[in-house]
């Protein structure tokens, strides 16, 4: 058996400086990196490389890095990193709602953005970011079946009705893991926030409905009405369904 590839992150800034500088940080801790300085750089990245993360500054000077992620996440389910400006918190919001995993703020702590690096790495599955052995290479998927749609708890994919794949981010699909491994019992947001926290992952509490609204949106035939998120007021959210697993 061949050795598991090192992930390999892209990272997306105008400044030559930033750019060396997030190289460095990644490259020192055993990673690969390639930086690119522009949005059609990236996408010819994105097409001809294979990606593990990609960490894209907000505030590029001639181009809308939120639309840049927005246009990633239509194609991709690679995580995604944001920095922004301490002044950004409205495009921090949105670009977690539309497009993002995490962000950072700048000037940032190198040890704290190694750290959500290494987290989104861990629940995208790479076994690079994470101290637990492989999973064994297996034919036998375990899966789980709810309201027409095929989760797959192995390969970590969701299938619709018609067996086309649903894109989940890293993130979503955790959540999703962690809603379906308790169905029916309501969980509380710190609960949530624990299972999405991991050993290393700095969440916060903004995450949790973040990332329920964009899963109403992929899996809710009327996300303002869900059938299976259900919001329990004052106390948590219950995944409601018939489990049927093979």
């Amino acid at each position: 058996m061949s050795a598991n590839p090192v992930p390999h992150v892209l990272i997306v800034d105008d400044e030559a400086d930033m750019r060396e500088l997030l190289c460095d940080l990644v490259e020192s801790n055993g990673l690969r990196a390639t930086a690119v300085e522009d949005g059609a750089a990236m996408r010819a990245e994105l097409r001809n490389g294979s990606y593990a993360l990609l960490i894209l500054d907000l505030r590029l000077r001639r181009e809308d890095g939120l639309a840049l992620a927005r246009s990633v996440r239509e194609t991709s389910a690679i995580p995604i990193m944001i920095l922004t400006g301490k002044g950004d918190e409205t495009d921090r919001i949105l670009g977690l709602e539309l497009a993002a995993d995490d962000y950072l703020m700048k000037p940032f702590n190198p040890r704290e953005l190694l750290a959500r690096v290494r987290a989104l790495l861990r629940r995208a599955g790479s076994e690079f970011a994470s101290p637990r052995a492989a999973r064994a290479e297996s034919s036998e998927h375990e899966i789980a079946r709810f309201g027409g749609w095929t989760l797959d708890l192995t390969d970590r994919t969701l299938r619709d009705q018609n067996n086309q794949p649903c894109a989940l981010t890293p993130s979503e699909y955790t959540l999703l893991e962690g809603f379906h491994r308790n169905a029916n019992r309501v969980l509380t947001r710190d609960q949530l926030l624990e299972y999405l926290r991991g050993e290393h992952s700095d969440v916060f509490d903004r995450t949790i409905d973040v990332l329920i609204l964009r899963l109403r949106r992929k899996i809710e035939r009327n996300p303002g009405h869900p059938e299976f998120i259900r919001t329990e007021r004052g106390i948590g959210y219950l995944f409601c369904v018939q489990d049927e697993r093979e």
